[in-house]
């Protein structure tokens, strides 16, 4: 974890009292902390039936979650314990155990469906623990997973006629039976098969016709429908000594069957190795922060009477981590500017060169983080908040260097205003010593480095301002002719004029750099949107393909199996899904031609443009009298 926290012990995520669900904020707290990528397991199956022993064994220990050994559930609601991943650096293993489905003293079975769900929505892997072996009876008690259709939604409720659950496959987890105190044969028809084969044959469809058939194999078809990727362990009971069964959080590895012990740690070592981190629709990874949003965003649409839906999930985390991306965006380019500038700046491109090094970093910051931002409404916040510190940063470079070209000039100019004081000009050839003693200011001023984007304005105001001095000494020269002063003061006049023309010049060279900046940040924001959209498209294409084959792998298997008319119902989703991988690959296209139209409402170039008229009259630079206003 980044924290690098560790629990002792597992905390209830999930409270369930008097049959109602609600979070607790103290394993919300918990989920907070950590920001790195989970793997979430999360066990169900009908109480006293060993679910928490597995857990514990997950965790590494004997104790954790609570055992119990009576015919009452020992669980409540569901219980969280995370921990660093052992085989997967960087990256934390979070355990969920659930209450016991099927405990006689509820009452209301709806409450089951709930925490039976919620396992599902939350976790990367789904075990499903049960006794003896998978039968009918077995299939019928899973009816649970019959009824997500009607407890989860992947979509908000729309007209487009596709069946929302043939989206459940994108985002579902991978599906793990375990059957516990197994005493059959792997054998079919004589011959060895491997676990997973074992649950394959008991998911394949029965044509027997009779109510307890007709739920089974509805529980087969959605077992089969939702769940991908499949897999079955089955565990020998770990000791025939009941009174060791009862207190089996005490026993000794050593007191437990050999076989028992070897197949509980190639299970612990399947789900090390294999199961993998949790994400949502569209390849979103969930860190544990993550997790605790999409916890407390389920939990309150069961608690107001609604249906938990994905979308609402990832609209929700999407704002929260949007938010958060703008935010570590923005902190990235202020940490970096000051880490990379030194002000004041020699030239302004230097400054500009800087920021466009430090906003392409920033933006890809954002663009790592962030996800579903519709409209760009996060990146233009982005970009609005970068362009103010940008702003910022200009208007405070040009007050240092004007403060600093101040102080040095008035330092340098200390000699000649002394001289002025002292009358040491008001003599015959004053003038011509005046003008030397002025020129030596001016050398030694321009040879001061790192003045900054103010060195010229700052020289020619000190200019200005001994316009008046000069022309006092050089009116009192009797050394001159009125001809000579009369040169003398249109040579000061032509002076002064290329000085203006210098510093103009120099603002115009400045706008237009500026003006080149934003044009540089318009194509990195669209180079990496562009970038984004083809990973994000790419997704989009690879889920919906993935949910395609998954539906021709179903459908083939039901023709295999003799049922033509089940596998022809499923033609109408297949054909949908045909339809929409063609659809977004078009949509793809026209998002390019719609994006070159500048995604951020064309705000970029209409600022070049005010520029540009700012520029061909004279005026100041955008920053210097607050009127930018870029996005």
């Amino acid at each position: 974890m980044a924290s690098g926290l560790k629990m002792s012990a597992p905390i209830c995520l999930v409270e369930n009292i008097d049959e109602k669900l609600s979070v607790k904020q103290e394993a919300i707290k918990i989920l907070e902390e950590i920001s790195q990528p989970v793997v979430v397991v999360a066990i169900v199956g009908l109480y006293r039936t060993g679910k928490s022993y597995l857990m514990n064994r997950l965790a590494g220990q004997n104790h954790g979650f609570s055992l119990g050994s009576t015919i009452q559930s020992e669980t409540k609601g569901i219980w969280m314990w995370c921990l660093p991943h052992p085989t997967k650096p960087n990256t934390t293993l979070v355990l969920l155990d659930t209450e016991g489905l099927g405990d006689v003293e509820k009452g209301d079975p709806v409450n089951d469906s709930w925490i039976f769900a919620l396992a599902v929505l939350l976790s990367s892997a789904f075990v499903y623990n049960s006794m003896k072996t998978i039968n009918h009876q077995a299939l019928e008690q899973l009816h649970y997973v019959t009824e997500l259709t009607q407890l989860i939604r992947a979509k908000l409720p729309n007209s487009d006629g596709i069946e929302d659950s043939t989206e459940f496959v994108s985002f579902f987890p991978d599906f793990i039976w375990t059957v516990r105190d197994f005493t059959l044969e792997l054998k079919v028809d004589g011959q060895p098969i491997t676990e997973d084969e074992y649950l394959e044959n008991a998911l394949k469809l029965t044509k027997v016709q009779n109510p307890s058939a007709e739920k089974s194999n509805c529980s087969r078809e959605c077992i089969k429908k939702f769940f991908p990727k499949r897999k079955c362990f089955v565990f020998d009971q770990p000791t025939n000594d009941k009174e060791l069964l009862a207190n089996i959080d005490a026993v000794s590895e050593d007191q437990l069957d050999p076989k028992f012990q070897e197949q509980t740690n190639v299970f612990c070592s399947y789900i090390f190795t294999h199961v993998k981190t949790k994400t949502l629709s569209e390849g979103i990874v969930i860190s544990g922060s993550r997790l605790g949003t999409v916890v407390q965003t389920y939990v309150s649409a069961i608690k107001s009477g609604a249906v938990p839906c994905l979308e609402n999930a990832v609209t929700a985390l999407a704002q929260q981590e949007n938010s958060a991306a703008v935010q570590q965006a923005a902190e990235h380019y202020s940490q970096q500017m000051a880490q990379r500038v030194r002000l004041p700046t020699d030239t302004l491109e230097e400054l500009l060169d800087a920021h466009a090094a430090c906003e392409k970093e920033a933006i890809a910051v954002f663009m790592e983080r962030s996800f579903k931002d519709k409209n760009q409404e996060f990146q233009k916040k982005l970009m609005k908040t970068i362009v103010n510190m940008e702003e910022e940063l200009l208007k405070k470079n040009e007050v240092e260097s004007e403060q600093y070209c101040r102080r040095e000039l008035d330092e340098l100019s200390k000699p000649l205003a002394d001289s002025i004081s002292a009358g040491d000009f008001c003599v015959p050839g004053g003038h011509q010593l005046y003008m030397e003693t002025r020129k030596k200011v001016e050398q030694e001023y321009w040879q001061v480095p790192r003045k900054g984007v103010k060195a010229r304005e700052v020289f020619q105001k000190f200019l200005q301002a001994q316009a008046a001095t000069e022309e006092s000494i050089l009116q009192s020269d009797n050394a001159l002719t009125e001809g000579a002063k009369a040169m003398a003061a249109e040579r000061a006049k032509k002076e002064e004029a290329e000085k203006e023309k210098e510093i103009l010049t120099q603002k115009m060279r400045e706008q237009q750099l500026w003006m080149e900046a934003q044009e540089k940040t318009f194509k990195e924001n669209m180079e990496q949107l562009k970038q984004k959209h083809v990973v994000e498209t790419e997704n989009l294409l690879r889920k919906q393909i993935m949910i395609m084959e998954h539906l021709l792998t179903v459908q083939n298997d039901l023709l295999g199996q003799g049922f033509k008319e089940e596998a022809e119902n499923m033609n109408a989703h297949i054909n949908d899904l045909r339809k929409r991988v063609f659809d977004k690959e078009t949509d793809n296209r026209s998002f390019f031609v719609r994006a070159l139209h500048d995604p951020f409402g064309g705000v970029i170039e209409m600022q070049c443009q005010e520029i540009d008229v700012a520029m061909r009259k004279g005026h100041d630079c955008p920053w210097e009298t607050g009127s930018c206003n870029i996005l």
